[in-house]
C-alpha cells in the first residue's frame, strides 16, 4: 500500500475562485454576476444546501437562478443522510474536473468555513480505522482509565496531547492509532494542512458587512423565511422522511422549528430563537474567515450593486 493510499490526503484547489461570507451577506446575487463575468460554473460551498427539500431555511438559489446558470452540489442527498467533509471534497474535485473539461472556470460560493479551508489547504485523512487496535485500547481504558491513555499520548504526540481534553477518548485513540500505523505524530502530519497561502496568491473574496447592518439583514432574512413557509417545509420533510438525519436536524432554523413542532415553544419565540442562533452562527463564520490567510475582505454597503461588486472583484483579482 502506497503512502498516498494509506493517508488518502485530499488535495487543495487554491486556483479556483471563491466567494464566501456569513449568512445573509448577499452571496447569491453577487455570485451570479461574478460567474457571468468569469464564464464560470458555480459550485455550492454550503453544508446544508446539499440536502434535498431543505430549500427555504438554507436560502438556496432559486430554481430560476439554477436554471439560468449551472450550479453544482445542491440537492445531493436526502435529509435523512449524513454527509461527511470527505464526501464533499470528493464531489467538489469531481465537479472541478468536469467543469474544466468544458473549458469554463470554477466559482465556489457559500458560507461553510470548513469546506473553504479544506478546499484551500487540503485535508489529511490518515490511515483507515484499525478496529482491532481500537478494541484493545478500549479494553485497556476499562482497566487503567482515560488519564493513563492521555499520558500515553503525551509521550508520542505531546503537541496534540496538550490540545486535547484528557476525557476526549475518541480523538486520543485516533491519535494513538495514527502513530502506531505511520510512526509519526498526528500533529506533525496535520501541520502542512494548517499552513495557508497569502491572499495575493489566491482568489478568495469574503463579503464583510458592519455588524449592525449584518444583524439587520439576518433579521429580515429570518422573517422572510417564515413568511415563505419554513414551518410548512419542515412539516413536509417530516411527512416525507419520518425524521431528519443528525446533521440536518442541527441546521439553524430547522432545529428550532422541530423543537416548536415538538411543543417546546410558540411561533413568536421560535422566530426570535432562529434570529439569535443565526447571529451566533454568523459570528462563528466571520471568526473562521478571519483565521484564513487566503481571504480578501470586501467592505460592503447598501449602495453598491451586485454588478458593481462583481466588477470590483474581477479588477482586484489581478492585484
Amino acid at each position: 500500500m502506497s503512502e498516498e493510499t494509506l493517508h488518502r490526503d485530499m488535495p487543495a484547489a487554491p486556483d479556483c475562485w471563491y466567494l464566501a461570507g456569513p449568512t445573509a451577506s448577499g452571496k447569491t446575487r453577487v455570485a451570479m454576476e461574478l460567474a457571468r463575468r468569469l464564464d464560470a460554473e458555480i459550485v455550492s460551498m454550503d453544508s446544508m444546501a446539499i440536502y434535498r427539500g431543505m430549500d427555504i431555511g438554507t436560502a438556496k438559489p432559486s430554481a430560476e437562478l439554477r436554471a439560468a446558470w449551472p450550479h453544482h452540489l445542491i440537492d445531493v442527498v436526502d435529509p435523512t443522510e449524513d454527509y461527511s467533509l470527505s464526501q464533499y471534497l470528493d464531489a467538489a474535485h469531481a465537479a472541478i474536473a468536469e467543469i474544466r473539461q468544458r473549458g469554463r472556470d470554477v466559482l465556489f460560493v457559500g458560507g461553510t468555513p470548513l469546506y473553504l479551508k479544506s478546499m484551500l489547504r487540503g485535508l489529511f485523512h490518515g490511515p483507515p480505522a484499525d478496529w482491532e487496535f481500537r478494541r484493545a485500547v478500549e479494553a485497556e481504558v476499562e482497566q487503567v482509565g482515560l488519564e493513563a491513555l492521555h499520558a500515553r499520548l503525551q509521550q508520542v504526540d505531546p503537541l496534540l496531547a496538550d490540545k486535547l481534553h484528557p476525557n476526549d477518548k475518541r480523538r486520543i485513540i485516533r491519535a494513538l492509532e495514527v502513530y502506531r500505523v505511520t510512526g509519526e505524530p498526528l500533529s506533525h502530519l496535520q501541520r502542512e494542512f494548517e499552513e495557508g497561502r497569502g491572499a495575493e496568491q489566491c482568489r478568495v473574496f469574503v463579503l464583510q458587512w458592519p455588524r449592525d447592518v449584518l444583524h439587520r439583514r439576518i433579521e429580515l432574512r429570518v422573517e422572510d423565511m417564515f413568511q415563505r413557509g419554513l414551518v410548512d417545509e419542515v412539516e413536509g420533510l417530516l411527512r416525507n422522511y419520518g425524521q431528519l438525519g443528525r446533521t440536518a436536524t442541527q441546521a439553524v432554523g430547522y432545529r428550532e422549528v422541530l423543537e416548536m413542532l415538538g411543543g417546546k415553544r410558540d411561533l413568536a419565540s421560535t422566530i426570535d430563537q432562529v434570529k439569535a442562533g443565526t447571529r451566533q452562527f454568523a459570528r462563528r463564520q466571520e471568526t473562521w474567515f478571519r483565521g484564513l490567510s487566503e481571504c480578501r475582505f470586501l467592505a460592503m454597503d447598501d449602495d453598491e450593486s451586485p454588478e458593481s461588486l462583481a466588477d470590483r472583484i474581477v479588477a482586484s483579482a489581478d492585484h
